[in-house]
């Protein structure tokens, strides 16, 4: 047992199975439990609390399932993560594994690399869930305080900005004295630039406030203490108007300091949980790649073995006297040949599954269709369901990046292929589409002729972990529609008429942020 702030606790009838899992996960950085039975489970549970349970479904006495919806039952323990373990694999089983709250599902024999990756993430995901309902509950306490206690500091000045009255709170953020505060100019020695210079009553934006007799108020300004110090404060600065003319006018601000600081810190917990969904969503790509494995391996393996052949050929002509120059020649081009063929899938391959770039990059989504298509064209010939696809918008610029987009392509047309793999129109191929259904839109349009989508598809495609496949994770089209939300796009689908489905993303054209010319990513 190590120390941890993480529990994971493992549940599991067979002793073995629980040493296998002990041993994968133990040095990983958990405080690992075990439990062989149900009950067991939930005591060591009631006084633990933990993190994450892999929970095995099929125990005697009380199965997995019974002691899930135990603990989805209290609201001590509803919030525990749970990852079932099964060598079930039928869909129905892992569908009501989800509906008791669930939040993955690992099949049986395990995979050790897959149980270290999906724990991991689980524990990363809990543990940020953790830290912004922690952080949650400080900024409510903080802002409850403030508003409690902060009262805003109040300047009257008149037409030369300079102080005729300030309240206690206006003396108390800057360290003067009430009757220090008055005759100073308070737009040169109170709210300066963040700089320190001096600001006047006809600098912007108080021109419009002395000049015009129109009231501003302002997120963000400098006020500057006696000590030299400073800090940001938001105000508003209402004319006093005598007669139609502008006599004064009334300065009323507050510190904003911890607001600032917390928002910073809510953004940067913000971020980390972006950098967590990508992290999923490159996994997802692993777990593609992995499913595309057997072809591609059969891809690379016949230039490997020319390129053998080709190699044997070369040196018996070259030990060969006199050597034939021509046919050695030829030998080593289909050796060069063959050597290419090969690079060109592991690139692709290694393109795919690279973690995505800073930033993003303006492109032609027609060449990232065609680069999507060349990916998965080994899958296309070893499942044996063609590709085909009809441009129907050109010359338009899309601000994306390109390996996410690519991955929500990859996933909707293996999708379709294996919609269409058991069902006789399987030579019908997978039908790739655009076009523009609206002034600055761009749509591609994924079709198959399968078996269509279930009932509830409308409710629950796009949600985490629901799935139709036996195998399947119920990841894929999550990670889609995450994705095509960070790009601002939307993805959907909608039952054809013949049978099968189409599924579609919509992607804005237009540039990129602080991007002064529109240039195809390379």
């Amino acid at each position: 047992m190590s120390e941890s702030d993480d529990t994971v606790l493992l549940v599991d009838d067979n002793p073995t199975n629980l040493e296998v899992l002990y041993q994968t996960l133990d040095g990983q950085g958990y405080r690992l439990l075990a439990a062989r039975g149900g009950e067991a489970a939930l005591a060591i549970i009631h006084e633990t609390n933990p993190t994450l349970i892999l929970l095995d479904i099929m125990m005697p006495g009380m199965d997995g399932f019974q002691v899930c919806e135990r603990l989805k039952s209290n609201p001590k323990t509803a919030d525990i993560a749970v990852i079932f373990l099964s060598a079930l694999g039928d869909t129905d089983t892992k569908v009501k594994g989800f509906e008791l709250g669930a939040v993955d599902y690992i099949s049986k024999p395990f995979q050790a690399a897959e149980i270290v990756a999906r724990v991991a993430t689980h524990v990363k995901i809990r543990r940020l869930e953790r830290q912004l309902s922690h952080r949650n509950i400080e900024l409510e306490r903080e802002i409850t305080r403030i508003l409690a206690t902060m009262q805003e500091g109040v300047f009257g000045v008149d037409i030369n900005a300079r102080i005729t009255y300030a309240n206690r709170a206006a003396a108390q953020l800057s360290g003067w004295g009430q009757d220090e505060l008055v005759g100073q100019a308070a737009l040169t020695t109170q709210l300066r630039a963040a700089d320190g210079s001096p600001r006047s009553t006809q600098s912007v934006p108080y021109r419009q406030v002395f000049g015009e007799g129109r009231r501003i108020e302002l997120e963000c300004e400098t006020i500057w203490r006696k000590d030299q110090s400073q800090f940001r404060a938001s105000l508003n600065c209402t004319p006093v108007l005598e007669r139609g003319q502008v006599r004064g006018a009334v300065i009323v601000f507050r510190d904003i300091t911890q607001r600032l600081q917390a928002e910073l810190e809510l953004q940067e917990t913000r971020m980390e949980l972006q950098k967590q969904r990508q992290r999923l969503a490159h996994i997802e790509r692993l777990s593609t790649m992995g499913e595309m494995a057997a072809g591609f391996a059969h891809e690379v393996n016949q230039p490997l073995t020319a390129i053998a052949n080709y190699a044997s050929v070369s040196r018996r002509l070259a030990e060969k006297e006199p050597i034939e120059r021509e046919k050695l020649d030829s030998a080593l081009e289909k050796m060069q040949t063959q050597a290419l063929r090969a690079s060109e899938v592991i690139q692709r391959l290694r393109s795919f599954v690279r973690k995505p770039k800073t930033g993003r990059e303006m492109r032609d989504p027609n060449a990232v269709v065609e680069e999507v298509i060349a990916l998965a064209e080994v899958d296309s010939r070893y499942n044996r369901v063609p590709i085909h696809f009809t441009p129907g918008v050109n010359g338009v610029q899309v601000c994306i990046d390109d390996v996410q987009i690519q991955q929500v392509l990859l996933n909707l047309v293996r999708n379709a292929m294996e919609a269409m793999g058991a069902t006789p129109y399987r030579d019908e191929g997978v039908n790739i589409t655009s076009c523009s259904p609206a002034p600055g839109v761009v749509r591609f349009s994924v079709v198959d002729h399968g078996e269509g989508l279930a009932d509830d598809a409308e409710d629950r495609l796009f949600h985490p972990f629901y799935t139709t496949k036996d195998d399947g994770m119920g990841i894929g089209l999550s990670v889609c529609a995450t994705i095509m939300q960070d790009h601002g796009g939307e993805i959907g689908f909608r039952r054809n008429e013949n049978g099968g489905a189409t599924f579609f993303i919509d992607l804005a054209a237009k540039p990129c942020p602080d991007t002064d010319s529109v240039t195809p990513g390379q």
